[in-house]
């Protein structure tokens, strides 16, 4: 998974990522349920041509941090169910 950073700022980051629809949902799910999280968000412009770009906004906490661990979280999950097939 390729991350390219746009905005980082104190208590708000904004990038690009390469990654599916279905991997951006399982994301946004994740860092929505951290309490840190004020507002977190996807847009892709175009679904053919584009990558989806997020914008996490944080309470204070490092966006970066929160980024990471929600990022294990859904890694995890992707295990536990390829464990399961």
């Amino acid at each position: 998974m390729n991350i390219k950073i746009l905005e980082d700022k104190k208590n708000k980051l904004t990038f690009e990522i390469d990654v599916s629809h279905t991997l951006c949902n399982a994301l946004k799910v994740e860092l929505s349920s951290d309490t840190s999280v004020k507002n977190v968000g996807y847009n892709v412009r175009h679904p053919l041509i584009s990558k989806p770009v997020f914008m996490i906004e944080t309470d204070g906490s490092d966006p970066r941090k929160i980024l990471s661990a929600a990022a294990q979280r859904v890694k995890k999950l992707c295990e536990k169910a390829e464990a399961g097939l």
